[in-house]
C-alpha cells in the first residue's frame, strides 16, 4: 500500500515538473518571439531590407535552428526516421498549423508581387524532397544535391531582392546602412537584442519540448506518437510563435516570408546535412504525409500566386488539415 502511495506520488510530481517545463518554456518562447519580431522588423527598415527577404532568411533560416539540431542529431545516431520525419512533419505543419493559426489572427494577404517568386521556390524545394524521398531511402549523394540547392536559392532570394530594388518593384528592398555613429550603435544594439531573443525562443521551444514528451512518456503515449507528432510540432513552436507575433503586429509578409524560409531550410538544409550524417532507409508510412505536405503546399501555393488572402475561414481548413496529420501519424 505505502509503495503504490509512493509510485502515486511520484507519478504526481513528475507530471507536474513536466506541465512546469512545458509552461515555462511557452512563456518564455512566446515573449522572446515576438521581441525578435520586433527587431528583426526594425533591422529590415533601417538597413533598407525587404521584409519577406528577412522572413525568409532571418526568421524562416533562424526559427528551423530546433529542427537543424534535431534532425542532424538524429542522423549521426542512426536514427534516419527521425530526422526525416522530423522534416516533413515540420514542413507540413508549418503550412496548416502556423499559417492557419496566423491566419486566425489576421487574414493574411502579401502586400509585395514578389512573394510569389519565392512561394514557387518553395514549393518545387518540397517536390524535390519528395522526389528524392518517394524510394524510402536517402543517400550521402541526394543529400549533396539538396545542399547545393540550398545554397542556390539564398543566392536567388539575395540577387531577386537586389534586382527588385533597382528596379523599383520592392520600395524596401536591399539598401545601405544608415551613417552615423547613433545610428550604428542603435542598429548594432537592435541586432543584439535580436540574436538573445532568437536563443531565448530557441531555449523555450527545446524546454517545452522536454516538459511535452516527458509529460506524454508519463501518461502512456506511444512513443510514435510522441515522435512524429511532438517532435515535429515542438521544433515548429518558434515557427509559430513568430507567425503569431508578427500577425499581431500586422507584418502579414513577414508571417508568409517565415513559412517559406523555414521550409526551404527544412526541405534542403536539415534534409541534406541529416543525410550526410547518417543515409539509409526510411519507413513506408512517410508516403501518406508526404502526399499530405505536397498537397498543403499546393493548395498554400495556389494562394501566394494568386494573390489571394488567406481568410480566417480558410486557416479553420488548414487546421483541419494539421489534424489530418496528427491522424496519420497516430
Amino acid at each position: 500500500m505505502a509503495d503504490t502511495i509512493s509510485l502515486h506520488g511520484r507519478f504526481q510530481v513528475v507530471v507536474l515538473i513536466s506541465l512546469l517545463w512545458l509552461l515555462g518554456g511557452l512563456v518564455v518562447l512566446t515573449l522572446a518571439a515576438d521581441r525578435f519580431v520586433l527587431a528583426a522588423t526594425r533591422l529590415s527598415r533601417a538597413w533598407g531590407v525587404s521584409p519577406i527577404l528577412v522572413g525568409a532568411l532571418v526568421i524562416g533560416f533562424g526559427t528551423s535552428a530546433p529542427e537543424m539540431l534535431v534532425s542532424a542529431l538524429a542522423g549521426a545516431r542512426g536514427e534516419i526516421d527521425i530526422a526525416v520525419g522530423n522534416v516533413i512533419g515540420s514542413n507540413t505543419v508549418n503550412l496548416t498549423l502556423v499559417l492557419g493559426t496566423g491566419a486566425l489572427v489576421t487574414p493574411l494577404v502579401s502586400r509585395i508581387v514578389t512573394i510569389r517568386r519565392e512561394g514557387v521556390l518553395m514549393f518545387a524545394a518540397l517536390a524535390l524532397t519528395t522526389f528524392l524521398l518517394w524510394d524510402l531511402q536517402i543517400t550521402r549523394a541526394e543529400a549533396g544535391i539538396l545542399l547545393g540547392c540550398m545554397a542556390g536559392a539564398v543566392c536567388l532570394l539575395i540577387i531577386w531582392s537586389r534586382r527588385d530594388s533597382e528596379r523599383g518593384l520592392d520600395p524596401a528592398g536591399l539598401g545601405e546602412p544608415p551613417d552615423g555613429t547613433e545610428a550604428a550603435v542603435r542598429i548594432g544594439a537592435e541586432a543584439l537584442i535580436g540574436t538573445v531573443a532568437l536563443l531565448l525562443t530557441l531555449g523555450g521551444a527545446d524546454a517545452l519540448v522536454r516538459g511535452a514528451g516527458r509529460l506524454a512518456t508519463e501518461v502512456g503515449i506511444s512513443s510514435a506518437f510522441v515522435g512524429l507528432v511532438i517532435v515535429s510540432v515542438g521544433t515548429s513552436l518558434p515557427e509559430l510563435a513568430t507567425a503569431v507575433a508578427a500577425a499581431r503586429r500586422r507584418e502579414t509578409d513577414l508571417v508568409i516570408g517565415n513559412v517559406v524560409g523555414s521550409n526551404l531550410f527544412n526541405a534542403l538544409a536539415v534534409l541534406g546535412v541529416a543525410g550526410l550524417a547518417g543515409p539509409g532507409a526510411v519507413a513506408s508510412r512517410f508516403h501518406e504525409v508526404m502526399i499530405l505536405m505536397m498537397a498543403t503546399a499546393a493548395v498554400a501555393g495556389v494562394l501566394v500566386v494568386t494573390g489571394r488572402r488567406l481568410s480566417r475561414g480558410e486557416g479553420v481548413v488548414l487546421l483541419g488539415l494539421f489534424l489530418a496529420l496528427i491522424a496519420l501519424s497516430a
